[in-house]
């Protein structure tokens, strides 16, 4: 679909997102909010005051809308045209260091029988991975 040589009361039926969609891939580069709601608005003759009245709501779609990819300078493009690289290492051991100073609040700290609630977990027992695996 080429939506420069649409009919204006063709572009009607279309959603802000959607001819912004079509833009993008027709012109193959990537375009900040204001230059893609000014083609929009140039292509569906809308008056300043609707412009500046309907390009928040724009934006906000844009960023909700899963066809698009917010770029680092600012700019939109397609998400079709980029890829996300995942890298899972398993080799890696994670470590994570917690310090509670456990020892200073057990100094500050005295226990009263509300401090205890009944979970119902007093039964459960933790098994580690070997432990499963010969069962």
């Amino acid at each position: 679909m080429n939506i420069y040589k649409m009919k204006k009361e063709e572009l009607e039926l279309l959603s802000f997102t959607d001819i912004a969609y079509e833009i993008l891939k027709k012109d193959k580069t990537h375009k900040s909010t204001i230059e893609l709601f000014k083609e929009i608005a140039n292509l569906l003759e809308l008056s300043e005051d609707e412009y500046a009245n309907k390009i928040g709501d724009f934006y906000t779609t844009l960023t909700t809308d899963k066809r698009f990819y917010a770029l680092n300078d600012g700019n939109w493009d397609l998400k079709e045209r980029h890829s996300a690289k995942v890298i899972i290492d398993d080799d890696d051991d994670l470590d994570v260091e917690i310090d509670t100073n456990e020892d200073e609040e057990e100094e500050n700290y005295e226990e009263t029988d509300d401090d205890y609630e009944d979970t119902g977990i007093e039964d459960l027992v933790v098994l580690d991975n070997e432990e499963t695996e010969e069962e």
